[in-house]
């Protein structure tokens, strides 16, 4: 029998982690989901890594512990025998871990200070294992997690999710006409432009300050969240910013949620951290937005694990894939689909990408079943007529599902073969680049005491000969935040493409 979806568990750290009975809890509600796969037309197989029956088919040996190197392995091993539709990963990243990709935009305690970027791009990447980002330009899989609480002791949260998917259903397009679209106001005129690319309008758009953090049910009722606030590590909340000012009112907290969320609703978070999985015990006991969402209903969550950017009018970045993922949810995908082809449009709509677009696609991921389907999509008379029910029996879902992989596997496998890669360079721009770069940071207001990376585009495949001497530059600074409880991270990064010696491209950036 062909398997629709794999539900991938790491059993000797969720034992470690809740007990036998805490054990007993998860799997009851996983025979309820694939009870309820089942009645949608889905088969779906629970299978444990580390558990070296389940694995014998598969090429063993099963981890032993939660590796990321080894989960790797086997989640490659298990996708080249089943060819799932969806893969689902379970738990968070305590148990079930995140390859570390290296930032490609790294540049220390005075600009952007993340070593790694905790991804799980690499699981739907047919790639094998490895930490450089340019390894993961072409995904091809479905993938979705499904998250637990770090440090519970008890799996309420988890069983509450898997549960919450078993629900899941299809609701009408009219379901999800409108939005709840919150701003920092520094970026209004940003954040309008991607609901209008997205809604057609920015009718909807709500700016911190002066509104928040205390949402009524009626602002929060709409399935559609679009956020582009500032996050902070750790932080329980969204932050806003008037313009200009550097001063980050609370625009949206956890606690505040409870009761509040529709069921099925879908959230875009564009904020640094903005769907982090960390112990509350790091913030007072308090979870984080993405899974507050979550708890409360909410069928899928869009959002970053580290220091995300964007620019402060136009669109670029983590404007950019948040807009792709809403779009491909409105437009009938599955989470899942969604999540991959926002990542497939986001690389493949550049010639080349540079450190800021690296991280984008790495650090941007789904906290949600991928097979849920938040919007039903329309269907054609022709699918109502017995001679195609008859033809279709049972088959027509998988069926369509298998031509849509087909295309999206080809496309990833063609953008991971001609994106050229990026490597850091220590070869200083061109004049004529160095003092336009020099003339931004001067109207930008940064320090003379600036971060200075520059990297090689390397061509793949046919155009590794073609001769260009492309590069891209960067200068960034740390802006200081006044409130020092606030967690929020102040980074101005300005980026110049240079060929030839000659300006190309450039653009400026802020973190989320």
């Amino acid at each position: 029998m062909a398997i629709d979806k794999v539900v991938l568990a790491m059993q000797a750290a969720l034992l470690s982690k809740y007990g036998d009975e805490g054990m007993a809890r998860i799997a009851r509600a996983l025979r309820a989901l694939v009870s309820a796969d089942k009645r949608r037309g889905l088969a779906t197989e629970v299978i444990h890594l580390d558990a070296a029956a389940a694995m014998a088919p598969y090429g063993g040996p099963a981890p032993a512990i939660p590796d990321a190197r080894a989960v790797k392995a086997a989640i490659d091993r298990i996708a080249a025998v089943l060819q799932p539709h969806y893969i689902v990963l379970l738990g968070g990243p305590d148990v079930m871990p995140m390859v570390p990709i290296v930032n490609p935009a790294y540049s220390g305690a005075d600009g952007d200070g993340d070593r790694h970027v905790p991804s799980d791009l690499p699981y739907a990447c047919e790639a094998p294992y490895g930490t450089d980002a340019n390894r993961f330009l072409g995904p091809t899989r479905v993938v979705g997690r499904l998250p637990d609480l770090i440090g519970a002791r008890q799996p309420m949260l988890l069983t509450r999710l898997i549960n919450a998917a078993a629900r899941a259903k299809p609701r009408p397009r009219a379901d999800y006409q409108g939005s709840f679209g919150l701003s920092a106001q520094a970026w209004e005129k940003s954040t309008a432009l991607s609901l209008t690319n997205t809604f057609g309008h920015a009718d909807d758009l709500l700016t911190s300050p002066p509104r928040g953090p205390r949402w009524g049910a009626r602002q929060l009722a709409p399935r559609i969240h679009f956020i582009n606030c500032h996050g902070g590590d750790s932080a329980p909340e969204y932050y806003g910013q008037p313009p200009d000012v550097e001063e980050f009112p609370v625009a949206h907290r956890a606690r505040l949620l409870a009761g509040k969320v529709s069921a099925g609703t879908v959230v875009a978070a564009e904020c640094c951290y903005g769907a982090q999985l960390y112990d509350p015990a790091d913030a007072g006991g308090e979870k984080g937005i993405a899974l507050a969402y979550l708890e409360d209903g909410a069928a899928g969550v869009f959002g970053s694990t580290t220091i995300a950017y964007g620019p402060c009018e136009g669109n670029g970045a983590a404007d950019l894939i948040c807009q792709y993922f809403i779009q491909q949810v409105l437009g009938g995908s599955s989470l899942g689909r969604a999540t991959l082809e926002a990542r497939q449009k986001f690389a493949g709509a550049r010639t080349h990408l540079d450190p800021y677009d690296l991280k984008t696609l790495m650090q941007f991921y789904l906290l949600g079943d991928p097979s849920a389907q938040p919007v039903a999509m329309s269907a054609h008379s022709l699918t109502q007529t017995k001679a195609f029910r008859k033809a279709f029996a049972g088959s027509q879902d998988r069926t369509v599902r298998n031509l849509r992989r087909e295309r999206l596997e080809r496309e990833g496998r063609n953008l991971g073969k001609s994106l050229p890669a990026l490597k850091a360079s220590d070869r200083a721009p061109a004049d004529k680049v160095a003092s336009v770069l020099e003339a931004l940071r001067r109207e930008s207001g940064l320090r003379e005491d600036l971060v200075h990376l520059s990297f090689e585009i390397r061509p793949r495949g046919r155009d590794a000969s073609s001769g260009h001497a492309r590069r891209v530059h960067v200068i960034k600074g740390r802006r200081p935040v006044i409130e020092a409880e606030q967690r929020v991270v102040r980074l101005v990064a300005i980026v110049a493409t240079e060929e030839e010696g000659q300006l190309l491209h450039v653009r400026r950036l802020h973190s989320r």
